[in-house]
């Protein structure tokens, strides 16, 4: 009899085992509330396995790789490739009850890169801007310091500010693009020569360039490593609450738009699951515990309750009308002009290697 129990103790232990539900989610470093996780797990009894990346470059490798995910989160730009790849499966929007607590200004957005509106939804979304110590930089440059990138793209105030550090992203689609921008350019209306030459100048930039990367750069913003960089709006916030002196602004020149989505890829094993943590995440107020906790744009509608509590919260993650007037939607890439700027950043990046 006990050996009957014991294994029918087992059997049943070994069902639940089995049974286990399991959501593969791969997401940016640090772009989500720990407490809106740890609630979905609690609540739907679904374990999460949450990987993370720091470059999109990272997400195109793993989505072309063997290890499948349930749920990713691509940046605009790299939509209409990977729309085209058939990497991304359309979406059932019947599955996601609170999509109507989206701004539609977002949803607009990507309407127009290919209708990619039918395969993602809006995360978090945010500006690439200036962030400066203007004590330490107004010390190095010899005066105030003025909105514009030239801070690190004019050679006369970049030799000045590269005593107290300067960084650029590890973004070669956002750093090429603010770029020619600041030149009076755009990056997706040029040919391969253009891509060239702009890869060029910004390797003769390297060698005052302290950072190059996505992450440490925030650490030695806090730190005071860093005078003047460019930064995601999450970031320079996140480096702001350890060191007040820091200040994000929108340059006069411009500063692009990104809008990271919610995508189910084409091979994704659970998308049932996947589902249903999209739908949790446009609750209302996990939306705005995420934007809070990144420090990234909320995707709700601009007059809702959460948003007008946010603003409150924290100010500078709702972008006033005049700084909503200088951004600029990052554009998106031929293939031919997308293997260009590819092969140039990593030129880019063994060149610092050897400096």
């Amino acid at each position: 009899m006990k050996k009957t129990l014991c294994l029918l103790l087992c059997t049943l232990l070994a069902g639940f085992a089995q049974a286990e539900e399991v959501l593969r989610v791969y997401n940016w470093t640090n772009y989500i509330d720990p407490d809106v996780l740890a609630a979905f797990q609690r609540e739907s009894g679904v374990r999460v396995e949450y990987t993370t990346f720091n470059t999109a470059a990272e997400l195109d490798a793993a989505l072309a790789g063997a290890t499948p995910y349930d749920l990713v989160v691509p940046s605009h730009f790299q939509l209409t490739r990977l729309m085209g790849e058939k990497r991304l499966q359309p979406l059932d929007f019947s599955q996601l009850p609170h999509y109507g607590s989206l701004d539609p200004a977002l949803l607009a957005m990507l309407a127009g890169f290919d209708s990619a509106n039918r395969y993602v939804v809006p995360y978090l979304w945010g500006s690439v801007g200036l962030v400066s110590n203007p004590t330490l930089a107004e010390a190095a440059l010899g005066g105030t310091l003025p909105n514009s990138w030239s801070l690190l793209f004019d050679e006369q105030q970049r030799s000045r500010l590269a005593s107290c550090g300067l960084g650029m992203l590890d973004a070669p689609e956002e750093t090429l693009s603010l770029w020619l921008n600041y030149r009076g350019r755009n990056l997706s209306k040029g040919g391969t020569r253009q891509v060239d030459q702009a890869g060029k100048q910004l390797l003769a930039m390297q060698g005052q360039i302290r950072n190059l990367d996505n992450d440490g750069y925030v650490a030695d913003l806090a730190s005071g490593k860093l005078c003047v960089a460019m930064a995601w709006v999450g970031h320079a916030l996140t480096a702001a609450e350890k060191n007040p002196a820091l200040r994000f602004r929108i340059p006069d020149e411009g500063a692009l738009v990104f809008i990271d989505s919610l995508a189910i890829p084409a091979n994704a094993a659970r998308p049932d699951l996947a589902y249903r943590f999209i739908d949790f995440l446009l609750q209302p107020d996990n939306a705005r515990r995420n934007a809070l906790a990144s420090h990234f744009y909320s995707p709700l509608k601009a007059d809702s309750p959460e948003m007008a509590r946010l603003a409150k919260e924290q100010p500078m993650l709702v972008p006033n009308q005049a700084e909503r007037k200088r951004l600029y939607l990052l554009e998106r890439l031929t293939p031919a002009q997308k293997e260009r700027v590819d092969a140039l950043w990593q030129q880019i990046k063994a060149a610092r290697t050897a400096l």
